[in-house]
């Protein structure tokens, strides 16, 4: 995907998500089945994990260069990326730390959902300052899949709100 539809397909991924949470009742929306994450947790989540993207991808590139280096391999596929991901999720991988998210209130997930959005928008416009080329040359750190080109962790970052939302309707049936 060029830079063009990663931006597209985070807005849209995004918003997919919101939207579909913007259909749930409130009971649905706190509903917590078989030690799952509720809906709210799921989104609350899904901002700890986009923010700090956002975050590092505003440093400056030199920064990014010396903290983690470059890439010395081509960037994965999409599809190459996502198979990794369910790889290591079958392996027992789980989110840790920071990313794990904390009871969600209706109204904690009223400003999450705003909050979100505006970390996608700036996510989406950071990704103006790299070129084609930059977004597979820059690598981050990931928590579970290690280093990522940028265009890698967009990647990443567009299939697991996806991800999320399957999981939270599965929680629902």
């Amino acid at each position: 995907m060029d830079k063009q539809t990663l931006q597209i397909k985070l807005y849209e991924s995004h918003h997919a998500f919101i939207s579909y949470l913007d259909s749930l009742s409130e009971a649905a929306f706190l509903s917590r089945k078989n030690d799952k994450w509720t809906a709210g947790q799921q989104l609350e989540h899904i901002v700890r994990a986009v923010k700090p993207v956002r975050q590092v991808l505003g440093a400056p590139k030199f920064l990014l260069k010396a903290i983690w280096g470059k890439a010395n391999r081509e960037s994965r596929t999409y599809t190459d990326l996502v198979n990794k991901y369910h790889v290591k999720l079958a392996a027992g991988g789980r989110a840790a730390g920071r990313f794990v998210p904390k009871a969600v209130s209706v109204e904690k997930g009223s400003r999450l959902k705003v909050q979100l959005k505006n970390e996608v928008e700036k996510l989406a416009a950071k990704l103006d300052k790299f070129s084609e080329h930059e977004l597979d040359t820059y690598i981050l750190p990931h928590p579970l899949l290690g280093k990522l080109t940028i265009r890698e962790m967009i990647y990443f970052t567009i299939y697991h709100v996806e991800h999320h939302q399957n999981n939270t309707k599965q929680n629902l049936v």
